[in-house]
């Protein structure tokens, strides 16, 4: 509707995830090391998290763009509340199965069958999983049995699981503990720094042939970001709804009273709300063996102290300094990489012993 009136060569903010304007931030570099890095393994799962909105998808579909069709067979998941049965024949449907199978043992058959030829015919098999949090519990577990198909020792199916924050907790809980072991790399995307948002919009805005026009006043930028906190599929939502406001009022220049007027209607309309200008984010404060003792604690608030502790934070970041130098020495960051994935999962695990051991002395005194 306005592309015409500011001579774009298309809608430079739609909604539905492209790869054509990934935005190579900071955050979605590293996460892209992380799933080239898994991608070259061959093997496990790669499990990226991140809210809602921050680019989880355009970052596949990014990846995807670099994949030759005849090295790799490549089927997406995104509907996901599923039981485990259905989960299966939806799997071996996206595969180009006709999953007519009368059992379970020989849908599971099939998906086998189907793998072995191609990895006979030399092509690699990938599974992608989008919003992963959704899944129940049985039907992780059966995305974790078809890692167990192999050929002369190697794996015939690798798994990509995207999901929100909470799916981390969905990780950590009881009964997991194998599927962990599976997963070779994980990274939670988080949302843009503020200098990054004006070079996002100004990316994409150059992306449909903007030459500047609209003009951006400087105060702009600012409440772009102080509205949508980063969060590129906000940003992409405020700013087309910007334009569209520009257009119809024949106006070439955007201000930050335009951007407020426009989030005021966004907020109420789309997002339920935010707090007021000015307000105080409440967060409760738990120490890390006080998080299982907290009746009704939230899994978000679980996996935010498992996750964010300085210990974690340090240990990740040497895997990713790690993850830059593959090309350089290939086999010493592999090295790394396995010795730092296994002091992670130690610290985790001993974050869930503590669990048992917290739940052992809670039942000795009731008893």
């Amino acid at each position: 509707m306005y592309e015409e009136f500011f001579g774009f060569s298309g809608k430079p903010f739609q909604l539905s995830p492209d790869a054509s304007f990934f935005f190579p931030s900071k955050e979605h570099k590293r996460a892209l090391s992380f799933l080239e890095y898994g991608l070259n393994q061959g093997d496990g799962f790669i499990v990226i998290t991140g809210d809602v909105g921050t680019g989880k998808t355009t970052l596949v579909q990014t990846l995807l763009e670099t994949l030759d069709p005849r090295e790799m067979l490549v089927a997406t998941l995104v509907t996901t509340q599923l039981a485990e049965d259905d989960l299966l024949k939806l799997v071996a449907a996206n595969f180009g199965l006709r999953p007519h199978a009368s059992s379970k043992a020989a849908l599971l058959g099939d998906l086998e069958a189907l793998f072995v030829q191609q990895a006979r015919e030399r092509r690699r098999v990938l599974l992608i999983v989008d919003e992963a949090q959704n899944l129940p519990a049985k039907s992780v577990e059966e995305l974790r049995m078809l890692s167990n198909f192999q050929l002369d020792g190697k794996p015939l199916v690798q798994v990509f699981l995207l999901g929100q924050e909470e799916f981390r907790a969905t990780l950590l809980s009881e009964g997991f503990e194998q599927l962990r072991q599976r997963v070779i790399a994980t990274y939670h995307l988080n949302p843009l720094s503020e200098d990054e948002t004006l070079t996002y919009i100004e990316h994409r805005l150059h992306t449909v042939g903007w030459e500047n026009t609209p003009s951006f006043h400087e105060s702009v930028y600012p409440a772009i970001y102080d509205f949508c906190e980063g969060v590129p599929r906000r940003i992409n939502n405020l700013c087309d709804r910007l334009l569209l406001f520009a257009f119809l009022e024949e106006k070439t220049e955007l201000t930050a009273e335009m951007v407020e007027a426009v989030a005021q209607e966004i907020g109420t309309e789309f997002w339920g709300g935010r707090p007021a200008a000015g307000a105080e984010p409440v967060e409760e404060a738990v120490a890390p063996n006080d998080v299982f003792k907290t009746p009704g604690q939230p899994l978000e608030t679980m996996a935010r102290v498992m996750f964010d502790k300085a210990n974690v934070q340090q240990r990740l970041a040497s895997i990713e300094r790690a993850v830059d130098g593959l090309g350089h020495s290939l086999s010493p960051a592999i090295d790394q990489l396995r010795e730092e994935l296994a002091y992670v999962r130690l610290m985790l695990e001993g974050l869930v012993g503590d669990k048992k051991i917290t739940k052992g002395s809670d039942d000795k005194k009731t008893g």
